[in-house]
């Protein structure tokens, strides 16, 4: 994420123009230093703009951002200290202290010690970003002052799955398929696979969805269960997840395999089941056939249901039949692309922008999904150098492969603006298929001071609602689903616009797992795929500068996120959701910049550490489904930056 650079630059002036930097400007005599270092960021971030969209074809740009973005956080971390030893001043002040004696902040002892560290942190940032700062002119960078804002023109967003009559040109696939889930089968002893091959974004997916959900298969097959593979064949997690679609819960700590292949076997058993294993990339057949022996001796006439973008994939499983599915044709593919590009007759009154969108239909190869986005794109723009700008873009001359859409979908993320960039980044940090919370999501953005507070008036919760309905309107977002519950949505991220993310976001977000060797230097946000039983060898490579720290499985033991408490001081995001260990360090107060908390469905924990209190910096405290929580710290009044706080189930249903 080098290119974000200017997102970072403009969080710092906006820190050091509040007003909280001019009382500590005056009262801790640094105020040369911090008007210096205003004076400096805003010289260089007049280029940013510029040095962000040349990167690409210059390494050394890039290596030169990259340092800058170093600083920066560097920069941001020191006035994040600053902010909270007010908030610490003004927590004094309101609520008393516990100590005898209460001194002024900016007078006492050791509060004299701390300005000293201050002004020499901040002179030492000015420096190095001086230096830093002088070898921009060799870049031949020149000052831009506007990025691109989010569009304020609106297509009515009211779906979440797109009915059967907006997917366009895929009537005889749909057919196809679907006859052949129907064909009669007499032999007993094997379970059908019929094959959806296809290269990423070009509709399997979607197409699988149609069948699934026609009114004739879901009549024929007494069972129907969809699962999402991935990269992972992990015959363990699918049998889970086929049991659980059948609408069986397993207990993951009790249940062996053998346990659970007997019960899988009893939930299919004489039953005519309907089986979509979805975006499958195993090619070790040994793999496949401990699965398919569990699915054998079923009804006469079972199914499974295969999308995938291998021909070795597809043969490995044993298809019967395979249905190679192909582009749009160029009919087709402009339809869709004036669905998505214009309002409804809109394409009549601006001809000249259609002409243009033909031309971009054709480098977009028949691929709906680059279709819906590149159309998405150009929705809110009617000006014909916009239109041209997509047509005639370098990224299109760029060496790639045959298949590769990402071209297409990275045009409309260079579009939209840093704040909007380094959101969608953010994502990268979940699994595929993964199903988001938008509130949870807009917390995340919040945490981090990716929401831009100039827009307008509003609230910080409703600028990231109009940050998550950008994305969306550019096709980033898919299957939303309107909770109609304190406005929040439920959505998922196609596998392509998860893989962009992973790309743009690589230097600065990681997944990583027990047998994780190589985590980028950079990296400040982190989510752990793996139980915190023993610290992995990785952990202690880590920068003590991560600032996101997930743990989207289950915690049992704390000792990794202990450990991450101890190393991790730079910390805004910290979520331990679905833990079940029992005591949360109370070194959690060491995390003064920490802005979320999560220990939501903890079921173990019963109370929390006093320290938690000191924490003033925290907006966002989620404890629902801690059912053996007793009771509260008394002080958590001090906690003066909480916005949201949610300790217990509303009407059943997970709170926010």
């Amino acid at each position: 994420m080098t290119e974000l650079a200017s997102g970072i630059a403009q969080k710092i002036l906006e820190k050091l123009g509040s007003l909280v930097h001019e009382e500590l400007r005056l009262v801790l005599d640094i105020k040369s230093e911090l008007t210096e270092l205003e004076a400096t960021v805003t010289t260089i971030k007049a280029v940013l703009l510029d040095a962000e969209e040349k990167q690409a074809n210059n390494w050394a740009l890039s290596i030169w951002l990259r340092q800058l973005k170093d600083i920066f956080y560097d920069a941001e971390d020191v006035l994040d200290e600053v902010e909270c030893q007010v908030l610490r001043k003004q927590v004094v002040t309101t609520y008393g202290s516990t100590s005898r004696k209460v001194c002024d902040f900016f007078s006492c002892f050791p509060a004299l010690a701390f300005r000293s560290q201050l002004g020499h942190k901040i002179k030492n940032i000015r420096e190095r970003l001086g230096k830093i700062t002088a070898e921009k002119d060799k870049f031949n960078l020149v000052e831009r002052v506007e990025d691109r804002y989010v569009m304020h023109r609106r297509r009515g967003m009211t779906h979440s799955y797109v009915p059967p009559s907006n997917v366009i040109g895929r009537e005889n696939d749909q057919k196809n398929i679907t006859d052949l889930l129907m064909k009669h089968d007499a032999n007993r002893n094997n379970v059908n696979v019929i094959s959806i091959v296809g290269l990423g974004g070009i509709g399997k997916t979607t197409l699988a969805k149609l069948a699934y959900n026609d009114k004739r298969v879901a009549e024929h097959f007494e069972l129907r269960m969809w699962v999402y593979v991935s990269e992972d064949f992990d015959v363990t997690k699918l049998i889970r997840e086929i049991i659980a679609e059948v609408g069986v819960r397993t207990d993951e700590k009790l249940s062996t395999l053998n346990e659970l292949q007997t019960n899988l076997r009893e939930k299919l058993r004489n039953k005519r089941f309907l089986l979509v294993l979805d975006d499958v990339w195993n090619e070790d057949r040994n793999k496949w056939m401990e699965l398919r022996d569990l699915l054998l001796g079923c009804s006469e006439g079972s199914k499974i249901l295969v999308t995938t973008r291998s021909n070795k994939v597809a043969s490995i499983m044993g298809t019967v039949s395979t249905h190679n599915l192909k582009g749009l044709s160029e009919k087709d593919s402009l339809s869709l692309f004036r669905k998505f590009a214009f309002k409804d007759g809109e394409d009549k009154k601006y001809p000249n922008l259609l002409e243009i969108g033909k031309e971009i239909v054709e480098k977009c190869k028949g691929v709906p999904l680059a279709l819906r986005t590149l159309g998405s794109l150009l929705f809110s723009k009617l000006g014909e150098r916009e239109w041209q700008f997509v047509r005639d873009n370098e990224i299109w001359k760029l060496e790639q492969q045959e298949d590769d859409i990402l071209p297409a979908l990275k045009l409309s993320y260079d579009q939209m603006s840093s704040h909007l960039k380094q959101c969608f980044a953010f994502c990268s940090l979940f699994p595929k298929d993964q199903e988001f919370d938008s509130g949870e999501l807009i917390s995340f953005w919040m945490a981090h001071g990716l929401l831009n507070k100039t827009l307008n008036s509003q609230e910080l919760e409703d600028v990231g609602d109009v940050y998550f309905k950008e994305l969306w309107s550019r096709s980033f977002f898919e299957n939303v689903e309107n909770e109609l519950w304190y406005y929040r949505y439920r959505f998922k991220m196609h596998d392509l616009v998860h893989d962009l993310a992973l790309k743009v976001a690589e230097e600065e977000c990681s997944i990583v797992n027990f047998y994780t060797q190589n985590i980028p230097r950079t990296a400040r946000h982190l989510s752990f795929l793996q139980n915190g039983r023993q610290v992995p060898s990785y952990f202690y490579k880590l920068s003590s500068g991560v600032r996101t720290a997930l743990f989207p499985i289950e915690q049992q033991v704390s000792t990794l996120v202990e450990e991450c408490i101890l190393k991790f001081k730079c910390l805004r995001v910290l979520d331990l959701s679905l833990s079940s260990f029992e005591v949360l360090s109370s070194s959690i107060d060491t995390l003064k910049h920490l802005r979320y908390l999560s220990l939501a469905w903890n079921g173990s924990i019963k109370k929390l550490p006093h320290s938690i209190c000191n924490l003033y910096n925290l907006q966002t405290l989620l404890l629902h489904g801690c059912e053996r929580l007793e009771r509260l710290p008394k002080d958590t009044t001090k906690m003066i930056r909480l916005r949201i706080f949610v300790s217990r189930d509303i009407d059943g249903r997970e709170p926010y």
